[in-house]
């Protein structure tokens, strides 16, 4: 296990299971924390084994509805400094691995509970998924074309920043503030909270117009040329973002369009604009454009499907693509860490193949 990095000397444990527990797990365990992540046969049967974001961490099996399970678990929480656990609200309590009993035996105990809808308020018992938390935060209505249902996104937003980053934080909060005062306490972490908190600058925008935010025709999403998205000559598409008047005259006169400068935000030929724009993007391919303005300074880039990030220089060079090499000497390709700390970096292993059913684990163990 790692015994370098920010966190290091730092035990957590995750009872959580999918994605957003175990990707905040992740996140301690990359930066030096001990993180054991406790599963039972069920959470492999189910197929909820994530095996990328469960790097870094030891594995063990408990059926904490036996008392041997719970007393194993209990025994490990009274040295550990953080529990994790995204279970829905009372699950724990019933168990007898919730926070007024753990605290009871290690008051310093920071114990994070990450759930869809919060611990309280008459949402909190709702099942969900990412989904229904886009939903019911406003978010998923700003997503998609205007003309259309909204879009659900192919990445879980409020799974990942609603909930395991909240939740990272918060457990750093707790952490920092436990060096003061000596105690622990509980984080309660809403991804429908999380969500909602991406809506800033919609309110603030409405608040400056008078006119609520409307799908697809926002400042900030494509209502205007110098924020859109085209398509090109092979299909597929390139992103400009030239919000500042800077980059949309740079822009203009890369694509000699200089009349179009001053009308930048101009209401009455918005469309008109858009739809030059579309034509002239439309002659040449992805490729090309990536070329045009490689050398100009206008904020563009071409829209990339997975296999070409996985392949970027950019990201192999920022350690954000990384090669590993397992134990039987294959190699698995991970995504890297994205906090680069100077002095105390983060660091990876190969993530596990399957679960490691072991029961019998004390802390700092080889």
């Amino acid at each position: 296990m790692l015994n370098t990095g920010a966190l290091s000397g730092i035990k957590v444990l995750d009872l959580s299971r999918l994605l957003p527990g175990p990707f905040c797990s992740m996140i301690l365990a990359d930066h030096g924390a001990e993180v054991v992540s406790v599963e039972d046969e069920k959470f492999k049967a189910e197929g909820v084994f994530l095996n990328g974001i469960n790097r870094n961490k030891r594995h063990m099996a408990l059926d904490l509805k036996s008392d041997q399970g719970r007393g194993v678990f209990l025994k490990l929480a009274k040295d550990a400094d953080v529990i994790l656990e995204g279970f829905r609200p009372g699950v724990v309590k019933r168990l007898g691995v919730d926070y007024e009993t753990i605290q009871k035996l290690n008051p310093g105990i920071i114990y994070c509970s990450i759930t869809g809808y919060g611990q309280t308020g008459p949402l909190r018992d709702r099942p969900g998924h990412d989904a229904n938390y886009l939903a019911t935060s406003g978010i998923l209505d700003l997503i998609g074309q205007a003309d259309a249902p909204p879009s659900i996104p192919g990445v879980q937003f409020a799974d990942i920043a609603g909930g395991a980053m909240n939740a990272a934080m918060g457990i750093l909060m707790a952490l920092f503030e436990r060096t003061k005062s000596g105690q622990g306490q509980y984080i309660d972490i809403s991804m429908t909270d999380g969500m909602l908190g991406f809506l800033h600058l919609p309110l603030f925008f409405s608040g400056l117009t008078g006119k609520m935010p409307k799908r697809s025709n926002t400042l900030l999403s494509h209502r205007y040329a110098c924020y859109n998205t085209y398509g090109t000559a092979d299909n597929r598409y390139i992103t400009i973002g030239a919000v500042e008047h800077g980059f949309w005259k740079r822009l203009c006169e890369c694509l000699d369009l200089p009349d179009y400068v001053p009308l930048q935000y101009d209401e009455a030929r918005r469309e008109e604009i858009i739809n030059t724009l579309t034509g002239i993007f439309k002659e040449r391919t992805v490729d090309e454009w990536d070329r045009e303005f490689r050398d100009v300074d206008v904020c563009y880039a071409k829209i990339q499907d997975l296999p070409e990030v996985m392949a970027d220089p950019l990201f192999k060079e920022r350690e954000m693509v990384v090669d590993l090499t397992r134990e039987d000497g294959t190699t698995v390709k991970v995504i890297g860490i994205p906090v680069k700390l100077s002095r105390t970096p983060g660091t990876l292993s190969p993530p596990p193949e399957q679960l490691e059913e072991t029961t019998d684990y004390n802390w700092g163990q080889a």
